[in-house]
């Protein structure tokens, strides 16, 4: 599945993905990744620092769903596919070498690279947006005026 520009545009902005894996369980294993980034028109990538669970999970049971949304907006995506975690190689080497030279990140604590293979991608979008006549305008004072209540000092 092709990543369109409106969907690379919303990873790259917000950066932190909720990315869900399967526990050998059964259960979810549902954790932030604030690494989170395109990696082509195709993947999502994101950097283990310090996610034994999840990657434990994608070892075992590759199946994997992200979901980026703007707190403001309070839209975003939902991606599933399959997740595969490299800790050398060529494209273990070429994501550390991306992440060092665009966001400037220390990646010597990097212990692997997870790229996932988007299968398919679907919007999140909030049911605020139900309410008739509400524009995205509307929404976002409304949750912008959230954000700076909780915290005063960050207007």
């Amino acid at each position: 599945m092709k990543l369109d520009d409106e969907m690379q545009r919303v990873v790259r902005e917000q950066r932190l993905g909720f990315v869900a894996t399967v526990s050998a369980d059964g259960t979810p294993n549902l954790s932030p990744k604030g690494t989170l980034d395109v990696w082509d028109d195709e993947h999502l990538v994101f950097l283990d620092i310090h996610s034994p669970a999840t990657v434990a999970n994608l070892r075992a049971r590759p199946a994997v769903e992200v979901n980026v949304v703007d707190p403001i907006l309070r839209k975003g995506y939902r991606f599933k596919g399959r997740g595969e975690v490299l800790v050398e190689g060529h494209r273990h080497d070429a994501v550390l070498a991306r992440y060092r030279r665009d966001r400037g990140s220390d990646t010597s604590r990097v212990k692997a690279v997870v790229l996932i293979a988007v299968d398919a991608a679907a919007p999140l979008i909030s049911p605020a947006y139900d309410i008739a006549g509400v524009t995205e305008a509307e929404v976002a004072a409304r949750w912008r005026a959230h954000h700076l209540a909780l915290h005063p000092g960050d207007g």
